[in-house]
């Protein structure tokens, strides 16, 4: 067993990485989180797939090289699609992805209708349908790519609270089709859940990937020899030991990232 703190890289395009933090600290309370936001190229959803890669692999590698982790999660859904083949190519380090979860969600649906909400540029890839024709071709699914509700979460940060009517909007389809369960197809999207069960108070199930990705997380630490229950506890208790964003920094981050329980020890940009 390694005598340290192990130590884990989340990557998103902005705020919604931070569902998949909570998750991570949650299952493994003893890990030091480094938070890597790429908010000055927000959205990915528009930009071309080859300036989507080297943004993020060049950010998560300078990010490396100034405090080494022992697993690199990138929590965003959009960049998953197209930049881990290429990341995983240029680095030695585990890299864990986000892939929508559509297996589990067909798993537990009574009515086998299933609404999947994601971006835009989710919806659109070839792996979504891909995950639907492998895990849920017997079920109805209804794709909701909508480019407002990652916006929405954002502005949860700065205390914004997303407009009632527009997401009544963004959720009717899935309202009209009665589905029972909801696939979060976007990493932002669990930051809404209070407003999204509001709208859809008859959806049973909600699913997303973070809990999944904490599972996968914690097995790869195992293996790297970084066992759960340790006596290491971050530097000072400070859960995130460095919260680094591309662009500005977003005003009231501390405070919203206390509020999920992650406390921050340092700050860079």
């Amino acid at each position: 067993m390694i005598d340290r703190c192990a130590r884990v890289l989340v990557f998103d395009s902005g705020v919604g990485g931070l569902s998949v933090a909570d998750c991570i600290h949650r299952a493994r309370p003893d890990v030091e989180l480094v938070y890597l936001a790429d908010n000055a190229g927000f959205p990915y959803g528009g930009q071309p797939e080859e300036v989507v890669v080297e943004r993020c692999c060049h950010l998560i590698e300078q990010s490396q090289a100034e405090l080494l982790c022992d697993v690199i999660v990138v929590a965003c859904n959009t960049a998953s699609t197209v930049v881990l083949p290429a990341l995983r190519a240029r680095t030695d380090i585990p890299v864990v992805g986000v892939v929508p979860a559509i297996k589990p969600a067909a798993a537990c649906s009574k009515n086998r209708r299933i609404g999947v909400l994601a971006t835009p540029a989710t919806i659109q890839r070839p792996y979504l349908e891909d995950l639907i024709q492998t895990f849920a071709a017997d079920c109805e699914i209804v794709r909701v790519g909508n480019p407002d509700l990652v916006c929405w979460a954002e502005g949860l940060v700065a205390g914004i609270e997303p407009p009632r009517e527009g997401i009544e909007r963004a959720l009717a389809p899935l309202r009209e089709t009665g589905v029972d369960t909801v696939v979060l197809g976007c990493t932002h999207y669990p930051l809404l859940l209070p407003w999204l069960r509001a709208s859809l108070p008859d959806v049973i199930t909600w699913m997303d990937s973070g809990e999944a990705i904490a599972r996968r997380v914690d097995c790869l630490l195992e293996q790297g020899g970084f066992k759960a229950g340790s006596r290491c506890h971050p530097v000072g208790n400070d859960v995130v030991v460095r919260l680094s964003f591309s662009g500005p920094m977003p005003a009231n981050i501390h405070c919203f990232m206390r509020e999920l329980g992650l406390s921050v020890a340092h700050t860079g940009q």
